[in-house]
């Protein structure tokens, strides 16, 4: 049986096989909403203990809530909501943006037990070209997308999505640039 894991670092993931995991190549600032987003809500940065589901049980449960939160939270950009370009939040009456559902998915499965450092959040370009947040879902297998536009949880590399940055799943408040997928052809890594 497959196990989560938790901290997973770039040599590990190089070594496991870098198409099943996102490598970041380097720091980089977060992405302009999430500025604040650990002071309003402290679980988005904060360690969790080590998890007790299995990694069945952690997939199931991954699929249930992005397809709960996909199908009853109302998508709405906060330029119509809140009258501003980027205000990362957790979802309203009214619904949420692609970052305030990642929010809402990512608080969903902490509650239920997975570790934070498996829950990260990643900024990509979509088919179109245009900005989104999905939530990454790592495992022993790979890196596993919930995503706002699908109900379906695929690996990454499936998503056809250009990956920009990633949470650190050492340092939550830290962000990872990935530069990976979609647009950007895939770069030899330095460790073969």
């Amino acid at each position: 049986m497959a196990t989560m894991l938790t901290g997973l670092t770039a040599s590990h993931a190089e070594a496991s096989s870098s198409s099943k995991f996102l490598v970041p190549q380097k720091s980089i600032n977060a992405p302009a909403g999430f500025t604040g987003i650990c002071a309003k809500y402290n679980w988005v940065c904060a360690q969790s203990a080590s998890s007790n589901l299995s990694a069945n049980e952690t997939l199931r449960l991954a699929k249930a809530i992005n397809r709960q939160v996909n199908r009853q939270v109302r998508q709405i950009d906060d330029q119509a909501q809140y009258g501003r370009e980027e205000l990362w939040t957790l979802p309203t009456a009214r619904g949420g943006d692609c970052e305030d559902l990642v929010l809402l998915k990512k608080k969903m499965l902490l509650e239920r037990g997975v570790p934070s450092e498996d829950l990260l959040i990643a900024t990509v370009l979509d088919h179109k070209l245009r900005s989104h947040a999905v939530l990454v879902l790592r495992t022993a297998s790979g890196d596993l997308v919930l995503d706002s536009l699908k109900n379906k949880i695929v690996p990454w590399k499936q998503t056809g999505y250009t990956f920009l940055k990633l949470q650190n799943p050492n340092s939550l408040n830290q962000w990872q640039a990935v530069l990976a997928g979609g647009v950007i052809k895939d770069r030899p890594t330095a460790s073969r």
